[in-house]
């Protein structure tokens, strides 16, 4: 049957969001939700979003690491040690002396400050500035994909909800056609033929109505996963169908897309920290200055060796790499190699974000055509349902002619629904291939 196709569809659009965690809903009786309040509560807590954001601060961290180059390391020592022999010297008619005691006990603060270091913390800081971007346009792409999961599990509910009330809408009308002809053939003017073929097309809704209710089930568990209900929690759905009609040309929308999808941005990011590593890379073996200082307490000084006193070093050092076993080279070929690679891969995006925005434009231009036929279609099946019950009744038609109009008559509410849904899932594929935040 047709409402079987339909139901298929609708399904493979949300089989791919089975894993959910917790977020709230309304209880029985309150407001209706509608797309958007799902969206925004469920990717408020939706366990790979929270990983997604520790991702942010993980990029604070590696920054706060990167700056603390710019800051002087300071600790404090001290020790103490007991040595032997120590060393004497005979010095005729003075004595021996020791020159070093037994004994030895040191306390010392140490600072050490890099001066000047030509770029390279600097270099690193920004690199995890770029890297923390990353992370951000990282998790808002996580946030589209799993907002276009989300409305297609949001409008297979619809569906099926609707669909079952045009099943029961369907039974209530056999089971008054069926009253009707068995009251025909109470006086001879129906045959027991015509009651059995009703109560044949009763028996077929009714299985129908069943699939439909297994699988409203299914949906219904998989919406309460993601929002982390329980699995029998009834959601009120709100009607959330769109209507707007997109008229801008494809060229217009692939440059509208090209300027804000989160993948274009992506790899921008990659290229410029593949370009920034490069210049990491090329500064590695610069020089650096730095300033020392330390002081403290020692003992071992002439003449008592036991008698601890201050002392102090202060200076300045430089270091200047001459050889690093050809580290530099060998890091620069590499990032040189990710550098092309970053730009095939934007190349590779931006052909996949125009192949996407012209299939999403022709899905909506389709289904748009759809929803205009399907409500001529009803329409027509309506009216031609209705010329069929006066035809019947009147005895002009046939049991089964009548049956076959208003089967035709349900799929044509069953259909026009469907195309507005389809037509309501394409807008927003195509608002999501253009970069749009529908959260």
């Amino acid at each position: 049957m047709k409402y079987i196709f339909y139901i298929n569809i609708l399904i493979c659009f949300s089989s791919v969001t089975m894993s959910a965690q917790k977020a709230v809903t309304p209880k029985p009786g309150s407001d209706s939700l509608s797309l958007g309040v799902i969206i925004n509560k469920v990717i408020s807590s939706y366990p790979s979003v929270l990983k997604a954001e520790q991702e942010i601060e993980y990029a604070n961290a590696r920054i706060g690491l990167a700056k603390s180059a710019y800051y002087p390391n300071v600790d404090l020592s001290a020790s103490y040690s007991h040595i032997g022999p120590t060393s004497q010297i005979t010095i005729p008619e003075m004595g021996t002396f020791s020159l070093y005691p037994a004994d030895n006990y040191s306390a010392t603060l140490n600072y050490n400050q890099v001066l000047y270091d030509f770029g390279k913390t600097e270099k690193n800081v920004a690199m995890e500035n770029l890297n923390k971007g990353l992370a951000k346009l990282s998790v808002e792409q996580l946030k589209q994909r799993l907002s276009i999961n989300i409305a297609a599990n949001y409008y297979s509910l619809l569906f099926l909800k609707e669909a079952i009330i045009i099943k029961n809408q369907e039974l209530a009308n056999l089971n008054e056609h069926l009253l009707f002809v068995k009251k025909r053939a109470a006086t001879g003017s129906a045959t027991d033929f015509e009651i059995l073929t009703t109560s044949v097309r009763i028996s077929n809704i009714e299985n129908q109505k069943t699939d439909l209710l297994s699988s409203l089930q299914i949906q219904q568990t998989l919406m309460n996963s993601f929002l982390g209900e329980p699995q029998n929690n009834n959601l009120v759905l709100m009607k959330d169908i769109k209507n707007e009609e997109i008229t801008a040309p494809v060229d217009v929308l692939i440059a509208s897309a090209l300027s804000q999808r989160d993948e274009i941005k992506i790899a921008d990011q990659k290229g410029q920290i593949s370009g920034l590593r490069s210049k990491i890379v090329d500064s590695q073996n610069n020089p650096s200055f730095s300033f020392f200082a330390s002081g403290g307490l020692k003992n071992g000084y002439i003449p008592d060796l036991s008698v601890p006193k201050i002392n102090y070093a202060v200076g300045v050092g430089f270091k200047l790499p001459i050889f690093d076993a050809y580290r530099s080279k060998y890091s620069k070929v590499q990032v040189n190699a990710e550098i092309k690679s970053t730009e095939a891969d934007k190349e590779l995006v931006k052909r996949g974000i125009i192949n996407e925005i012209v299939e999403c434009r022709v899905n909506v231009e389709a289904t748009f055509k759809k929803v205009k036929q399907s409500e001529l279609q009803l329409m027509q099946a309506s009216r031609a349902y209705s010329l069929a019950e006066t035809s019947f009744k009147a005895g002009s038609l046939t049991n089964l002619d009548l049956l076959d109009s208003e089967t035709a008559l349900a799929e044509s509410r069953l259909f026009l629904m469907k195309t507005r849904i389809d037509y309501s899932l394409s807008l927003i594929k195509l608002k999501i291939a253009l970069g749009e935040r529908i959260y």
